[in-house]
């Protein structure tokens, strides 16, 4: 068997939300198609884009990424996108209606985690998220610079 050539695609960087983690309790995760424009592939491709600032609302049944920032294609020509448009999330109808009754259960929000390419095609990872009080973060910088310690005598002792 001969080994696959790495195309394009697998050299791919994914864009993550680096906040969501520090902000948020992360809860279920879902898988979305991205409904984007030609140029906006491209320039998401070419690694142009940010979603630190983002998150998805369901408006009318339908699933929309808002803030989201994809820069211009540099190659593009007058067709080029709008850079911090509402971008519509592809989920099955089961989905949308599980996030639906979450969302509207109460304390929850719907967060980006990471853009990232599957088979070609580009999927946005959303998550049920709960927001974390100033306490419940400080915590969570406790607890990672205990284990980063606890790494570092394992480290020492080898």
């Amino acid at each position: 068997m001969s080994a696959k050539k790495k195309s394009a695609d697998d050299r791919y960087k994914e864009i993550r939300n680096a906040k969501a983690t520090h902000n948020y309790f992360v809860g279920e995760r879902f898988e979305a198609g991205l409904a984007l424009l030609g140029t906006e592939v491209k320039a998401i491709r070419s690694g142009n884009a940010q979603i630190g600032e983002s998150f998805c609302r369901v408006d009318k049944g339908q699933v929309w990424l808002f803030n989201a920032h994809i820069g211009e294609y540099k190659c593009g020509n007058l067709q080029n996108h709008q850079p911090r448009r509402k971008r519509k999330l592809l989920l099955h109808r089961r989905e949308i209606n599980k996030l639906i009754g979450a969302i509207d259960a109460g304390g929850k929000t719907l967060v980006p985690l990471r853009i990232y390419m599957k088979h070609g095609l580009i999927k946005v990872e959303i998550a049920l998220c709960t927001g974390k009080k100033l306490h419940d973060k400080r915590e969570t910088l406790k607890r990672k610079v205990s284990m980063r310690e606890a790494e570092r005598e394992m480290r020492g002792r080898r």
